[in-house]
């Protein structure tokens, strides 16, 4: 499973999406942080079919409180999930994985309460910008782990590169791959980049 995690800075458009799917032939899977999309969802469904890719990332219904959506987009173009922040957590097959998605603050408030371990394969987790301080980071991360050990899935984490919490001045874009044992992969701070990763789907990496 090839998944292009994404570290993108906010923007109005989906540029930063284009120029990752030019880069990045290989992927399976692109996964962008919370609310990347802003509205611009058709033109991500066109983005996900032409380049025959599963797009799991978040947009906004800025007339909506709150306004942010999970969206998970198949290569086809179709919408496979769409779902408002702080909603029952529901997971979608694709190519025989099930996905599930926990929006930002989510994990700290809601968690993947009523979801089973047999339901989920990977858990994915956009984030709207970065922590706000390393005690958020380590927290969050145990959370993840806790939560990747219960329901022995993957799970995988992504923030904007930039953005704050409520204007704070410290903001640290995060990156995480925790495996089905609940071990921590790979964690990264204030190391921006998009890369490609590939998860092994035998319930561990």
């Amino acid at each position: 499973m090839k998944i292009l995690v994404g570290q993108p800075k906010l923007e109005k458009d989906v540029i930063q999406l284009e120029e990752a799917l030019r880069q990045h032939p290989e992927a399976e899977f692109v996964f962008f942080p919370e609310g990347y999309l802003n509205e611009n969802v058709e033109k991500a469904k066109e983005l996900a079919r032409s380049h025959q890719v599963t797009l799991i990332t978040g947009y906004r219904k800025f007339h909506k409180n709150p306004k942010d959506q999970v969206i998970i987009i198949g290569n086809d173009g179709q919408i496979l999930l769409d779902r408002p922040k702080y909603t029952a957590k529901q997971t979608v097959q694709v190519k025989g994985y099930h996905l599930g998605v926990i929006l930002c603050d989510e994990l700290v408030l809601q968690g993947m309460d009523g979801v089973r371990s047999e339901d989920i394969d990977i858990l994915f987790h956009p984030i709207g910008v970065g922590m706000f301080s390393h005690e958020q980071y380590d927290e969050w991360v145990h959370l993840a782990c806790q939560i990747a050990k219960e329901l022995q899935c993957v799970v995988v984490g992504t923030s904007h590169a930039d953005g704050s919490y409520k204007d704070n001045p410290v903001s640290i874009p995060i990156t995480y791959l925790i495996n089905a044992s609940g071990e921590v992969i790979k964690a990264t701070q204030n190391e921006i980049r998009n890369e490609l990763i590939t998860v092994m789907m035998n319930k561990n990496i």
